[in-house]
């Protein structure tokens, strides 16, 4: 059992770091954008085409989890994963995607976009953490069994 908490621990730390990457490029990216450094289209459609990946890592993960039998965990990142695939499925007819440059600029969601990437930030940063703690945990539990104590009588 060891070698499967320290295969899904490590799988999920890199998971983890791979989508705090991509989150942290959504952030350049946004920042960008509001800046004036980017074009909105351009901006948009570099972000559209990571958005899929970011669902699919998050997805691998939850299905990883779900299949070693961390229950608990599961249930933590399900909330994201069913946000990310709604924010996916309500974009509205004629949108190129989540970040569409007609809205973003005109109708705010500039901010909006910007919050929740950081909301995510501090989500995937959290537990990175509890998966590196639960990864050295699992790493310096051993699976032998201590040994019995040797009775001395004690001579009086």
């Amino acid at each position: 059992m060891k070698v499967v908490d320290t295969f899904t621990y490590s799988f999920a730390m890199m998971d983890n770091g791979t989508i705090l990457l991509l989150l942290v490029y959504f952030v350049i990216t946004l920042s960008d954008l509001e800046c004036d450094y980017l074009n909105a289209r351009e901006c948009c459609s570099k972000l559209n085409w990571w958005s899929p990946w970011l669902i699919g890592g998050q997805v691998a993960l939850s299905v990883v989890l779900l299949l070693t039998g961390h229950w608990l965990l599961c249930l933590c990142n399900v909330p994201v994963l069913v946000w990310m695939v709604y924010r996916q499925w309500k974009v509205r007819p004629g949108n190129i995607g989540i970040y569409d440059p007609a809205e973003i600029l005109n109708g705010g969601q500039l901010h909006v976009h910007t919050r929740n990437t950081m909301i995510f930030i501090t989500f995937y940063l959290i537990f990175f953490f509890i998966y590196l703690y639960l990864f050295i945990l699992t790493l310096l539990q051993s699976d032998d069994k201590p040994p019995a104590p040797v009775y001395e009588p004690r001579h009086l």
